[in-house]
């Protein structure tokens, strides 16, 4: 005879699990791309015609003494300014002759004259209708560096740009 005894196994629960609900992030637009694209796009073309007239106003072009001329650094950038108007045929702008502070008065108004009449000139050759291109002469009224040397004579010496309808 065979005989097995024993004790009652006492019945182990299971362990208990915690179940979390999965959790949901919403997106949140942090870059600059996506904030970029979020812009509307009226407001960045507005932004982008105001950075590109900024340029055009900034960038003068510079003549030799006593001439009016234009150098071949002058025509191309006159043929940038040409390509942005156009581009943009609503803009008008103001061209204004400068001058060093040599000569007199008289002199300088008529060369400072001839010089923004001189880039008028190809910017019409270049296909900008004359009625958008306004002149005038500051002759050495206006100088962009009040020193007198070389160095400041050929800064005065420059036509620059201005958009009349921004």
């Amino acid at each position: 005879m065979f005989l097995v005894t024993g004790c009652a196994k006492k019945a182990v629960a299971p362990p208990e699990v915690e179940v979390t609900p999965p959790v949901v992030e919403t997106p949140k637009v942090t870059t600059e791309m996506d904030m970029a694209e979020m812009v509307d796009p009226e407001v960045e073309a507005r932004r982008i015609l105001d950075q590109e007239m900024a340029e055009f106003e900034n960038r003068d072009i510079s003549f030799e003494f006593d001439k009016f001329n234009l150098t071949p650094e002058a025509r191309k950038i006159l043929a940038e300014k040409a390509s942005f108007l156009n581009a943009n045929p609503g803009v008008n702008i103001l061209i204004e002759g400068h001058c060093d502070e040599r000569g007199t008065r008289e002199y300088n108004l008529a060369l400072g004259d001839r010089r923004a009449n001189s880039a008028k000139d190809y910017l019409v050759f270049l296909g900008i209708r004359p009625d958008r291109i306004s002149t005038i002469s500051y002759g050495k009224e206006r100088p962009l560096d009040p020193a007198s040397n070389e160095e400041a004579w050929a800064k005065n010496r420059r036509a620059n740009f201005v958009i009349l309808n921004k």
